[in-house]
């Protein structure tokens, strides 16, 4: 594990991005989408959820990614996260022996220096830290709320509703016809088969998901171009896993379970050499994501209001 002080240099950065990118190409390779069936019991969180805080607070972008993957590595069965320290506080203490989980934190500094001519010229200088959580499966002495089972939040039917409405308050064009989903750029609109084409309906709605990320790249809306010019490139593929990791996300914020697309099995040799060439686009495929789940989740605040 690296020490938060040391991610701050070039070259551990470097090799942060590195290793959280190896262990995600190790998963593919192995067939298995580390983004895909994160949980694992029900947990008075919900049984389906992003990665939590102590606070209850959802971890967000490429630390979601890692900690399903641990969750799913390990088996564990609560979605919350701490720090040593935080157990402690809690009256709680980390088992001897566990090891934790690696997260990263990135942010910019304004530094100022003296230009060419003598004047103060303010820099943007990216930093990258590295820090360990503990599951709280991990963790001893903890008050019983962060163990407690509950029956879910919503039942399925609820949670079928809470998907429709999601999806409708976006305002996003959804039609419905034919045997492909997929989203128009042109036309602007997003083609899904009729409902009742699906195994269940959650399948419908996670594929929904995945459209109505790709939705968001629109010039008026994210304005999200990786330079894809036919389908299969680099840039496809780069798209394509902005809108998987979407897909997780907002499965997960809507509690539903998502599962593999068959359809997209054959995009994995594709992420595999994008990932391969680009050591950091996990980082900046997780960012979109996150950028693309809350802007989906924004429009649900103004039909609110």
């Amino acid at each position: 594990m690296l020490r938060a002080s040391e991610t701050s240099r070039p070259d551990a950065r470097q090799d942060l991005y590195s290793r959280v990118t190896n262990a995600i190409v190790a998963d593919l390779e192995n067939g298995v989408r580390p983004w895909t069936k994160p949980w694992s019991a029900e947990h008075l969180a919900g049984k389906i959820s992003r990665p939590l805080r102590s606070t209850g607070e959802p971890y967000s972008g490429i630390n979601v990614i890692l900690l399903w993957a641990e969750s799913v590595a390990r088996g564990y069965t609560a979605p919350i996260w701490i720090t040593f320290r935080q157990a402690l506080a809690l009256g709680g203490h980390v088992r001897k022996g566990e090891h934790g989980a690696t997260v990263v934190y990135a942010n910019r500094i304004t530094r100022t220096e003296s230009g060419d001519e003598g004047q103060d010229v303010e820099r943007q200088i990216p930093f990258l830290k590295a820090y360990t959580v503990f599951n709280v499966d991990q963790v001893e002495g903890l008050p019983a709320h962060f163990h407690a089972v509950a029956e879910p939040k919503l039942d399925a039917a609820q949670r079928i509703d809470h998907a429709e409405a999601f999806f409708a308050a976006t305002g996003a064009d959804i039609r419905h016809g034919g045997s492909q989903a997929y989203y128009a750029m042109g036309p602007d609109h997003v083609q899904m088969p009729p409902f009742e084409c699906f195994a269940d309906p959650e399948a419908y709605y996670a594929t929904l998901a995945h459209e109505c990320t790709h939705w968001t790249r629109h010039p008026t809306r994210l304005d999200r171009d990786f330079g894809r010019s036919r389908w299969g490139d680099e840039g496809y593929a780069r798209e394509e896993l902005v809108a998987e990791l979407g897909a997780a996300f907002l499965c997960a914020d809507l509690g539903l379970e998502l599962t593999p697309r068959p359809d997209h099995a054959s995009y994995i040799a594709n992420w595999l050499q994008v990932l391969k060439d680009d050591r950091r686009f996990i980082f900046t495929a997780a960012a979109h994501a996150q950028r693309a789940a809350d802007f989906l989740h924004q429009w649900q605040a103004v039909q609110a209001a």
